[in-house]
Formats: structure tokens, sequence, C-alpha cells
């Protein structure tokens, strides 16, 4: 790999690190608040709904810059929300600013990786980052869980300065302040990432030009018969792993006794799982040979249900990681195949906004489903069987319809080649 991919690693770790610690520290913000149960999955709601409205905007100013410069901006703006959470912003409102920053971000972070490396080294690119960003997702969850622990955030409160009146009085505003410093830090290794020198025509600024060319590389993405595979797993991947974050922690709560600080570690214990199966898939999984995974995420599906059966941590560990390295194994040769293609038929921050619009736009949709079961005081052992079984069922739907294109010609053939 070139070195500036692992620049790009270093920056997409801190700033994941510090969006998911601040998920953590929001929730406790909601509960010092006495907000509602329900309210919790609107954070990533509200978070993700800004990559749907951006969505036909934010490829054509990812690919307007040198992506290190667009990363180092968006970034910027996710330490704005981040500091928001200070003042008498809603915390709802400030994270929903942080993921206007992430949303600009992300067709950077990925477009960059076809800018620098061949195709052929994908597959293993996509791997390091996805193993990058959930390394990141678990010390994020842990960070976050620590920081808002009596013993951490007792500490970090009775820190003091002479003659300076902080303003900082629990635990959320402390573990708020931290989780800024990795932002910073974030911010610092954007400035490093190299101009790769590509250059793509000059980007209209015309909204509704800009939205006609948004809804033509849909169109272009969906009816590829490879595109539409893989953006569709993809598509469920990021709908389900969003929904699994919450579904964990009131799994946590109510079959496992644990509190938020401790219920945070097992996000870190799937994210682990997801880690090990994105480094599988990077060594064991060539861009050609991506589709085979497709079994295995019907696997990931049913194994879901069987979280019901437990009742110890202990137990659980185990259970989380395999259900984790499933989807891990499973996703990420879909990712790369995505990127890869895309790549060919259109340019690079203009694919990556398709992908973001169609995964968070299932985001948006699972997580307002979820809320409403929680509303609705619907039992977390019946959400997390109708969970798996939809995972399960929805991948034997993307299997089926991938087998009726190769029954029309040979769509694995495409790879590496343009939409005519």
């Amino acid at each position: 790999m070139k070195r500036g991919f692992y620049t790009i690693m270093a920056a997409q770790f801190f700033s994941s690190l510090a969006d998911n610690a601040l998920l953590i520290a929001a929730i406790a913000l909601l509960i010092e608040l006495a907000a509602p149960e329900w309210m919790k999955p609107l954070l990533k709601l509200f978070f993700t709904i800004s990559y749907v409205l951006l969505a036909p905007f934010v490829g054509a100013f990812s690919d307007a810059m040198p992506k290190g410069r667009v990363m180092f901006i968006t970034n910027s703006i996710k330490v704005v929300g981040c500091l928001l959470m200070f003042f008498t912003i809603h915390p709802l409102l400030a994270y929903a600013v942080v993921g206007f920053g992430a949303a600009a971000y992300s067709p950077a972070k990925y477009g960059i990786l076809t800018e620098l490396l061949p195709p052929e080294k994908l597959v293993a690119a996509n791997g390091w980052i996805e193993g990058t960003t959930v390394g990141s997702i678990i010390l994020g969850t842990v960070l976050g869980g620590a920081l808002i622990s009596p013993t951490v955030s007792g500490a970090l409160l009775a820190l003091d300065l002479p003659l300076v009146d902080t303003g900082i009085d629990t635990p959320a505003e402390a573990a708020i302040l931290v989780i800024s410093v990795f932002y910073v830090v974030a911010a610092l290794f954007n400035l490093r990432i190299p101009d790769t020198g590509a250059r793509y025509p000059d980007q209209t600024r015309n909204p509704l030009g800009l939205l006609v060319d948004f809804a033509r590389c849909f169109k272009v993405l969906w009816r590829d018969r490879l595109g539409q595979i893989s953006l569709a797993v993809t598509t469920l991947f990021w709908g389900a792993g969003a929904t699994l974050q919450f579904i964990v922690l009131e799994w946590a709560k109510t079959a496992l006794g644990m509190p938020l600080n401790k219920a945070a570690i097992l996000q870190g214990v799937v994210a682990l799982g997801i880690a090990l199966g994105a480094v599988g898939a990077a060594r064991l999984i060539p861009l050609k040979g991506s589709l085979r995974v497709l079994p295995v995420g019907v696997g990931m599906g049913l194994l879901v249900p069987l979280m019901t059966l437990v009742s110890t941590e202990t137990a659980a560990w185990p259970l989380l990681i395999l259900i984790g390295a499933l989807a891990g194994f499973f996703v990420v040769p879909m990712n790369a195949l995505l990127q890869h293609r895309g790549h060919v038929l259109m340019s690079a921050g203009h694919s990556i906004a398709v992908q973001n619009f169609n995964e968070n736009l299932m985001i948006l949709a699972m997580l307002g489903l979820y809320a409403l079961l929680i509303r609705l005081e619907l039992h977390i052992n019946w959400i997390v069987l109708l969970f798996g079984l939809f995972v399960a069922g929805a991948m034997l739907l993307v299997i089926g319809r991938h087998n009726a294109n190769q029954r029309e010609f040979d769509s694995i053939a495409l790879i590496g080649k343009p939409r005519h």
C-alpha cells in the first residue's frame, strides 16, 4: 500500500473513534435530561438524515477539490457539532450537525481509495479501512462508556482550573470535552493526506443540475447488474448495523441487567467481530470472487435470534463476535465491488454519494421502525427475532435476484468493464 493510504487510515480512525464515543456521551446526556427511551435511537436518525438530504450535493463537493482538503473541512464541522452540546442546543440537533459533517466526509474518505489504489487492491484496502473503522467503533464505544463511568467522570470533574469556571458540571459534558480532542487529532491527520492528482470536470453549482445529475447516477448504479446487487447488500448491512447498535444496548439492559457504560462494551464486541470478518475477507476474497459471500449474510441473520436465549455476559460475547464476523466477512467484498463498479460507471465522489443515500435511507427507515416498536413497548426479544428474520429474508431475495441476473448472462464478467 502507498504511504498516503496509512495517513487516510489514521484520519479515519480518530474521526470515527470520536463519532462513536460521542454517540454514547449523547445518550448519557439524554438520560441526564430525563428524555424518553424512544428518543435514544433518534440520535442516530438525526445523525443520518444529512446523508440522505445532502446526497445529491456531497459527491460534487468531494470531487471539486483534493479529497484531503474535503476531509479537513468536514471534520471541522464535526468539531462544531460536538461543541454545540455544551450550550443549550438539544443533543439531537447538535448530533445532527456532526452528521452533516460526516455526510460530506464520507464520499472523500472512500472516493480517495479509487484514486490512490489500483482495482486489484480495493478489497484489501476496504478490509483495512473497515477493520480500522470497526476498531475505532470498538474503542470509541468503550471510550464513551469509560468516560461516563462514575470513576472516570468523577476524576474529570474533579479537575479544576484556577480562576476559570469551565461550566462543565456533568459526566456527559466532561466526556464530550475529551471527545472533541480526538476530532482535532483527526483534523491534523487530514492535513497530511497527499493530493492524488486526480481532477474531475468542473462541478456545477446549480442545485437543480446537481439533483438531475444525482438522479442519473442513481439510475445507472441500480440498473447495473453488479451495482444493484452490491448496493442492495451494503444498503441492508448499514441499516441493520445501525439498528443493531441500539438493539444491543436495550437487550443488554433488559436481558443482562447492564448499565449504559457496560452495555456500550457489548457494542464494541460486535464491532470486534466485524473487524475480524473484514480482515478475513481482505485476505481470502478477491474482487472477482466477491459475490460468493452472499450466503454468509443469510447465516448472520439466522444467528441473531439466538440472542434471545442468552442470559449471561459470558455467553453473549462469543455469539456477538460471531454475528459481527459474519457481517464483516460479507459486507467488505460487496463494498469493494460497489466502489469499483461505481468508479467504472461514474466518478468516485458521485458513486459514493449514491451509495450513502441508499444506505442511510435504509438506516432512517429501520431506526424509525425500531423507535416505533420501542414506543409501542414491544419486548426486546420480539424485536431481536423480527430483526434477524428480516435480515435473512432480505439476503435471500438479493441472492435470488443475483441468480436471475446470472441466468440472463454472466454478470460477474462485468467486473472491471464499463457499462455500454
